[in-house]
């Protein structure tokens, strides 16, 4: 049912200078000065929890099995990359150095990276279009997938199978395996059964888990279980993909694990800081062969032609050095693919946006974010007045009021008017510099 903006709007706190606000993030200081962060690990050279994207064997030769009417069907239902990726997912290569020198400069507060004299986040159009996720539309807030109520996954996987035996091996506690629904889609396959919307489900439910939602040991929660399920019912789920993703990133800058999509990460780390698309190159890029982009690229207007802006970088220290002195001509603040969309911002003063996931809710600080937006500020945001990720509890009264009152800020998207060009004051512009070199690292760059 559509919600009506006014509904809900005497229960949206402020969000320029709230008490709250100033209360609860005003020791927000250095990332070198946040406990546990690891900007204050320099030894560091393995990311906590890289260990679990290692090749996962079934993967491609239960795909290779997948009758032609399944495979339509994940791609009716926009899982189209993220299909391909998952067929090449044994062929790519991640740069963990590079990706680790990323997280450290992940500011888990306000979930995104600081930068030099900018800050930078992974935006929700930019995560769409790169895995060519179903694009959330404004005012499409009522088909954005999240369930309110306990999630029973033996109800979802029921459509699959409905012997206990399965589902007994399919789930323990509060994951659901995704090997044995893979042995179930080989054996449905090589008998040739013609349930192919079923196939198609079991199909979905191991990409996604895979490329979208990796956590650990090939398995996924409940609550991206439910996510990947309502794929199929025309929901929207690039904010759940999105605030997972920010939730693992903050993990791993907090000294866990990192457990989000490393492939999102790593072709949005392509398309701003790695490579530049050059048309008229005449040898590939060795760098790109194995990146994620090789697969996608097409769909980015890159191509594995394209000029690796990064070639040297080479070992954790030198990515370090080179993230820690990043220049705004050397981050491409607005990809090819990106040229003529809308960003999503907070659409007026006194609102903040939340991602929404069936696990928890995510702050979305694109507003800080102005040269990347292409949106002119007239202030500098503080921070955001909810926790940067909250824990969601399904099942009662104040997870229903948090999640109608997320949709609702989204829904005030509609009303938010953005610049073509970003024409900022001088006074404003030095105001925010000033504001971020209270947020810079101050431990050393080696």
């Amino acid at each position: 049912m559509k919600r009506s903006y006014s509904a809900f709007a005497e229960d949206i706190p402020p969000y320029s200078c709230p008490k709250a606000a100033r209360d609860s993030y005003a020791d927000l200081k250095q990332l070198s000065a946040i406990s546990g962060h690891i900007y204050t690990c320099p030894e560091l050279y393995i990311l906590p929890g890289q260990r679990l994207f290692s090749k996962v064997l079934w993967l491609v030769p239960m795909l290779e099995l997948l009758p032609h009417a399944s495979i339509s069907h994940l791609k009716e239902w926009g899982l189209s990359t993220v299909f391909v990726l998952a067929k090449n997912y044994n062929k790519m290569v991640h740069v963990w150095e590079s990706i680790t020198a990323m997280a450290e400069l992940w500011h888990p507060q306000i979930n995104t990276f600081i930068f030099p004299r900018f800050e930078a986040t992974i935006l929700l159009e930019e995560l769409e279009i790169m895995l060519g996720l179903p694009r959330y539309q404004r005012g499409e807030e009522p088909t954005i997938s999240y369930t309110v109520e306990q999630i029973n996954s033996w109800s979802i996987l029921a459509y699959i199978t409905t012997k206990k035996t399965d589902l007994y091996t399919m789930t323990s506690g509060m994951h659901v395996h995704l090997l044995p629904i893979a042995q179930w889609i080989t054996s449905q396959c090589k008998r040739k059964t013609t349930n192919y919307t079923a196939i198609a489900k079991a199909a979905a439910i191991c990409i996604c888990g895979v490329i979208l939602f990796p956590k650990s040991d090939g398995a996924i929660s409940f609550g991206n279980l439910s996510i990947i399920d309502s794929i199929s019912e025309g929901m929207k789920i690039g904010q759940a993909v999105l605030g997972f993703l920010y939730a693992s990133l903050t993990s791993a800058a907090l000294g866990g694990p990192f457990y989000g999509s490393v492939i999102a990460l790593e072709l949005w780390m392509g398309m701003h800081i790695q490579f530049w698309a050059v048309e008229d190159l005449t040898t590939e890029c060795k760098t790109m062969l194995n990146h994620p982009l090789a697969y996608v690229g097409g769909r980015l207007h890159m191509s594995t032609r394209a000029w690796c802006k990064t070639a040297q970088v080479k070992g954790i220290q030198s990515w370090r050095k080179y993230l820690r002195n990043l220049t705004v001509e050397n981050f491409d603040m607005r990809p090819r693919f990106m040229h003529g969309r809308m960003i999503h911002l907070p659409p007026r003063t006194g609102l903040a946006l939340r991602l929404l996931g069936n696990e928890a809710l995510v702050s979305y600080n694109s507003d800080r974010c102005y040269l990347q937006c292409g949106a002119a500020r007239t202030v500098v945001p503080l921070l955001s007045h909810f926790p940067p990720i909250q824990e969601r509890k399904r099942g009662d009264v104040q997870d229903e009021c948090d999640m109608r009152s997320a949709v609702i800020h989204w829904e005030g998207c509609v009303m938010s008017v953005i610049q073509a060009e970003v024409e900022e004051d001088d006074d404003v512009t030095k105001e925010y510099v000033e504001a971020l070199k209270k947020l810079q690292p101050v431990v050393g760059t080696n």
